[in-house]
């Protein structure tokens, strides 16, 4: 046994004999440091396996606390049977996750965001640079939505460059695309609501509905075609539903591109019942093909698609810009940004803005699409390569991460603490759904320049996989 998973231990038997109520703030890093006398990393260690335990939770700027231990723990509660719209509780698996990511300078196969290296990121912050200096200071008005009008006439230049037609009057500059969808969900469904979504799914997507205590309805997604629209349709012949959440372009985690008539059959169902759709769009130009997809806006006839995507994925994740095209939303969305968050500082907006017009982001995305695509197959055949048979991988079209099956008896949660014992983190299938429907799959991130490491970790990986099977 690892010090650190004795440690944990330990304080796990504290919480369970009543030594720490429910609620009751444990001894902070430093005291347990000295208290059982051993490194500051190894109680990191142990507090992240207790929290992924659902022992404990982390409360910002308070420290560490007793969890209720009567309460369901996500990743060990078995799988329910089919049900009606559950209650999301995901975020804290995923924040824990990415804790775990920083605080252990673990190789970061479990990661969400791509590698910054990618990113013109110095050139973005020179012409950053160049505007604060031009302008001592900024008046308030200029950063109130819908946004700065370049970068919005940016924005919709380049949808309409490839075939999309776009109203500018219609973009609303966010946050980034979570902004983008959180706002989205908030103009059209209310608490209480049920929103469908795709299984597996991203789980800011998940973590949206969470938020806003509304109810996920996850519908079977094909893992190359996307969400089953036949199956869809029942459902929505049967019970009331607000809204519909999807990511037809590479979706996370599977990846994949949803066909043009798939895309199409979905709008017009939609349609035909009334009910908005909000496309996570935020991959789009990430693209492995000759061209860039199309989206669900390029069928929408009514109004009903609330376009949501950013720059962070594919430019610069630093900055936060964002935007939505909500369609017959969009004055409601504007309301609620203002209302939200007031504003989106004009600094990011005007440097992302200048570089859109003079720096060559296409000559960029060649660059990135390719690196991607290449990594992609290199990922894929050394998952097959180390893993134990009965492995299987998506076949992602876009994007920077892969789904992998392993076989039915591996826990994916154990399976991320095995790994995070050696410094290699995984994201357990656990968090792309509001059950436990993918316990034995994982997703890694394929981003990062491929390395002896890289290659080592992901047969550390397969050798703990054989080990559970």
């Amino acid at each position: 046994m690892k010090l650190y998973e004795k440690l944990a231990d330990e304080i796990g038997e504290a919480i369970r004999r009543g030594v720490f109520a429910v609620g009751e703030r444990i001894p902070s890093v430093r005291q347990s440091s000295q208290q059982h006398g051993v490194s500051i990393k190894t109680v990191l260690h142990a507090y992240a396996l207790l929290e992924g335990r659902g022992i404990i939770e982390t409360r910002p700027q308070s420290g560490y606390f007793v969890r209720e231990l009567a309460a369901p723990q996500t990743m060990r509660s078995p799988a329910p049977a089919p049900s009606p719209p559950s209650e999301v509780d995901v975020s804290r698996l995923v924040l824990s996750t990415l804790r775990s990511i920083r605080a252990h300078d673990a190789i970061p196969l479990g990661s969400p965001y791509p590698d910054p290296s990618l990113f013109p990121w110095r050139r973005i912050n020179q012409y950053a640079n160049a505007i604060a200096r031009r302008h001592s200071s900024w008046n308030l008005m200029d950063d109130l939505p819908p946004g700065n009008p370049e970068l919005i006439r940016q924005i919709a230049r380049r949808y309409a460059e490839n075939g999309v037609p776009v109203d500018p009057q219609e973009i609303v500059i966010t946050l980034g695309a979570t902004e983008a969808i959180n706002l989205s969900l908030q103009a059209v469904a209310k608490p209480g609501d049920t929103v469908v979504v795709e299984s597996p799914t991203f789980y800011a997507m998940l973590h949206a509905i969470e938020r806003m205590g509304m109810r996920a309805l996850a519908v079977a997604t094909h893992p190359t075609e996307g969400i089953d629209i036949d199956v869809l349709a029942d459902l929505l012949g049967k019970q009331k539903v607000a809204a519909c959440m999807v990511m037809p372009n590479f979706q996370n985690p599977l990846g994949f591109q949803m066909p043009d008539e798939k895309k199409q059959r979905l709008v017009e169902l939609l349609t035909l019942h009334d009910i908005p759709v909000i496309e996570n769009d935020v991959y789009q130009e990430l693209y492995f093909g000759e061209a860039r997809p199309t989206t669900l806006k390029n069928y929408d006839t009514k109004g009903l698609v609330l376009h949501c995507a950013s720059f962070s994925k594919s430019l610069t994740a630093s900055y936060r810009i964002g935007w939505a095209m909500p369609g017959r939303y969009r004055a409601q969305v504007e309301k609620l940004k203002f209302l939200n968050t007031l504003t989106t500082p004009s600094v990011p907006q005007v440097a992302v803005a200048d570089y859109l017009r003079q720096d060559g982001y296409d000559r960029h995305l060649r660059h990135v699409r390719k690196f991607y695509r290449h990594q992609a197959r290199l990922m894929s055949a050394m998952v097959q390569r180390f893993f134990p048979a009965g492995t299987r991988v998506s076949a992602p079209q876009g994007g920077y991460v892969l789904w992998v099956e392993m076989p039915p008896d591996v826990d994916s949660m154990r399976l991320y603490r095995a790994a995070l014992a050696r410094g290699i983190t995984v994201g357990p299938g656990y968090m792309f759904s509001t059950r436990n429907d993918f316990r034995h799959f994982i997703r890694l991130n394929y981003s990062y320049p491929w390395t002896a490491q890289t290659e080592a970790a992901l047969k550390t990986l397969g050798e703990l996989v054989a080990e559970m099977t």
